[in-house]
């Protein structure tokens, strides 16, 4: 009828590793489906290609600092660790407990899914937000990764043995001579519940939301992510209340300086509305509703935003004296940047970018172009990761101040030992004018 597809076909084009994942755990096994090229190269691009390519990451980092987790100096315990450590191992003993309740009940959809959230969240924010601590052989670091892709491997073994297999020998026997010589003959993991931090675990997944709710605006407003801006202000729930190093890293995702809450920012920059949210103070206060939505309603949006949002409630009163605790869940809060302003939300959670440009902002944005064209350049030229070089440019007038003025950044951040301007070099026709020419050392 040419509506079938011969298994043995699919496996060898994309490997019996992908179609076994895609029949167990991207969906559920029992039920039927549409099996496809498309489909499963879809999982594999973003699951299992994932997994493996923070397993290169680790090798390429841990080689390079000639690591080994089993020696003394790299025993640090996890208490000890940096805070993205500890949420990594909190998740991830989350993850063994999760996986291992879906097995026991045979399903492998729900493993699947907890399986590639978890995979999500060690390559595109653990990996990504330690690279710098992997690019200085950072110990804590590479131990966390090892640690989070043993254990890994080991939760996926049964869905996709080969590829598992694979990793166990090229990535966990050499550094564990005496482990089981299969990861097929390896003790399943067990949890370990006093690793699990959910206070930390609700706090970056409010970071990463942010994030994400600030990536949508500096896409709202085509403003480059690597152009900085002076400041974004944040309406969410228990944000003020972040660790000071989650603050920082949500500044940095989103490339502001600063980071403030948008009720405390001033009327000037913002218009703040709010309303009674009915259906919670009905639970809360039944009878009493109308007469405390009619007090909101008269209340400055300003203060009351702000009060409860420092506090976690505000008090107040309506009727004949009655007193009503009311907290952000009891409001519909409409915040609205003005002209100048890029503004994402979702859930009652907001992010609004200041687009206002000085000429320090964009020279730091021209600085940034130009590490990301040296980067660019030394990955085409083939130069290993730790390869010092003499970075030789020419450039438009307008960025040779920014170059000059950023210098000390450029080197850090591409390794150069020396930046000469070479007048020489004819100008690219790239936005900057930027011409380079990269001398390994």
């Amino acid at each position: 009828l040419g509506n079938v597809l011969e298994p043995m076909a699919l496996m060898d084009q994309h490997g019996a590793d992908a179609v076994r994942w895609y029949m167990l755990a991207d969906g559920s096994p029992w039920s039927a489906r549409r099996v496809g090229h498309n489909a499963i190269s879809d999982v594999v691009r973003k699951t299992l290609l994932t997994y493996w390519n923070t397993v290169s990451f680790l090798s390429l980092y841990a080689r390079a600092s000639n690591f080994n987790p089993l020696t003394s100096d790299n025993q640090i315990e996890i208490p000890d660790r940096p805070l993205m450590d500890r949420w990594i191992i909190s998740e991830l003993n989350q993850l063994i407990a999760g996986v291992d309740s879906a097995l026991t009940n045979f399903d492998s959809q729900e493993a699947g899914e907890l399986l590639a959230k978890f995979i999500d969240d060690l390559s595109n924010w653990y990996v990504r937000r330690s690279r710098r601590r992997f690019w200085d052989g950072d110990v804590a670091a590479l131990s966390t990764l090892h640690e989070c892709l043993e254990k890994l491997t080991l939760l996926m073994a049964p869905l996709v043995p080969f590829i598992t297999e694979h990793v166990w020998q090229e990535l966990i026997r050499p550094v564990s001579p005496t482990i089981v010589e299969s990861v097929h003959l390896a003790d399943f993991p067990i949890s370990k519940p006093k690793l699990i931090d959910q206070k930390l675990s609700q706090s970056v997944a409010l970071t990463r939301r942010l994030v994400e709710l600030g990536r949508a605006s500096r896409a709202e407003s085509k403003v480059k992510i690597r152009q900085p801006l002076s400041r974004a202000l944040i309406s969410a729930s228990g944000w003020v209340a972040l660790d000071q190093q989650l603050k920082d890293q949500i500044s940095d995702e989103l490339n502001v300086l600063h980071l403030a809450d948008i009720s405390s920012a001033g009327a000037d920059l913002v218009d703040i509305s709010i309303k009674a949210n009915f259906k919670t103070l009905g639970l809360n206060f039944g009878a009493d509703v109308q007469p405390i939505a009619k007090k909101i309603a008269e209340l400055n949006a300003n203060e009351l935003t702000s009060e409860i949002r420092k506090n976690g409630k505000a008090a107040i009163q309506y009727g004949d004296g009655k007193i009503a605790d009311i907290s952000e869940l009891d409001l519909v809060i409409t915040e609205t940047p003005r002209e100048g302003w890029s503004v994402a939300s979702h859930s009652g959670e907001s992010v609004a970018l200041d687009l206002a440009l000085t000429p320090d902002l964009i020279a730091a944005g021209q600085v940034r172009e130009v590490i990301r064209a040296v980067q660019d350049e030394r990955k085409n030229a083939g130069f290993d990761i730790s390869d010092r070089i003499t970075m030789r440019w020419n450039a438009s007038e307008a960025v040779c101040s920014a170059i000059l003025e950023g210098s000390a950044l450029i080197s850090q951040e591409v390794l150069a030992t020396s930046i000469e301007r070479d007048s020489s070099l004819q100008l690219g026709e790239n936005e900057l004018g930027l011409a380079l020419n990269l001398i390994k050392n």
